[in-house]
Parts: C-alpha cells; structure tokens; sequence
C-alpha cells in the first residue's frame, strides 16, 4: 500500500489530476452496489462506469461473491458463466438505463 501512496504521490508532483467525480445525493437504486461489465455494449463502457459512478454505484473488473449485477452485452463470455453460476443478476443494457433513469 505504501508503493501505491507514492506513486500517487509522484503523479500528482507531476502535475497528473484526476476529474473529480460528482456522486448524486439522490438515493438511486445503484447506489451503493456493484456492477461489472461485459461483451460488446452499444456505448463504450467507459460511459456507463462513469454514469455507475455517479449514481454512487462501484465499478469493478470482475466477477466474485461481492459482485451484485452483470451488464451484459452481446458475446459476453466467462464473466455471463461466472455471474449465473454465483447466482449475480444479469442485467442487459436497456435494464441498466431504466436503472440508472430511477
């Protein structure tokens, strides 16, 4: 951890910022849970992990017991098998974007 802390450090010596990300106040029915990812989606997954996050959802890479909703797009592979064997409700993206208009 402490590596960690001093390359954070030496990047913002460099003059490196990070955007600040604003969390809506507003309980959403995101907030607080944790999405993962997958296949090909219609809009780079960056747009949907900064929108997760700004509901006040966590992003995370992969699937495990802690992960509460798959998105899964088209082609969605070993993380789709993952999610349904660890009983993780998979959501397409339609369902995300009700979600996330709550």
């Amino acid at each position: 951890q402490s590596h960690n802390n001093e390359v954070v450090n030496s990047l913002v010596a460099a003059g490196i910022r990070w955007p600040a990300i604003e969390i809506d106040d507003n309980e959403s029915p995101v907030s607080g849970k944790t999405f993962v990812l997958t296949g090909s989606l219609s809009r780079p997954r960056s747009d949907y992990k900064e929108l997760l996050l700004q509901s006040g959802a966590k992003v995370a890479g992969s699937v495990s017991k802690n992960t509460d909703y798959l998105v899964a797009g088209e082609k969605a592979g070993s993380k789709l098998a993952k999610a349904e064997s660890l009983g993780v409700e998979v959501l397409d993206e339609n369902t995300l974007l009700k979600f996330l208009a709550e």
